[in-house]
């Protein structure tokens, strides 16, 4: 993780003891999981999405959209919920997403959304926890 300092901060082995293994390699290592198997890939009831390490709200379920791609994908953030970080791993130029409260790896966001916002954040499933409304 970057050496940035968030409102929420906690070393990477109390993370690691809170998150459990598989949310540890998602949030926190920045994994991804594979597509089409998260639990709310499809999910579109009405709520919200909060970070699955701290439980900011981050994204809206009216935002949520189906894209086809085998995440869950908003056009949208919760304002001020959500960092913008250049990544340029895997010899590709991206822009990740992370919590604004604890810099946890979301997914990343894309300017290929077919709403009027143009966005489609691309979020793993760990990553987040869904609030039923």
């Amino acid at each position: 993780m970057e050496n940035k300092k968030y409102p929420i901060h906690k070393t990477e082995d109390d993370w690691k003891k809170e998150l459990g293994e598989a949310r540890y390699k998602i949030l926190r290592e920045k994994g991804t999981e594979r597509p089409f198997t998260g639990e709310y890939n499809l999910t579109f009831e009405d709520g919200t999405y909060a970070c699955g390490a701290c439980k900011t709200p981050l994204f809206k379920s009216g935002s949520k959209f189906e894209s086809g791609c085998g995440w869950p994908s908003f056009d949208e953030s919760i304002e001020g919920a959500v960092e913008y970080v250049k990544d340029t791993t895997f010899g590709m130029m991206r822009t990740e997403i992370v919590c604004a409260t604890c810099g946890s790896h979301l997914g990343h966001v894309f300017n290929d959304g077919p709403t009027q916002t143009g966005q489609r954040y691309c979020v793993n499933s760990l990553s987040v926890d869904f609030q039923k409304k």
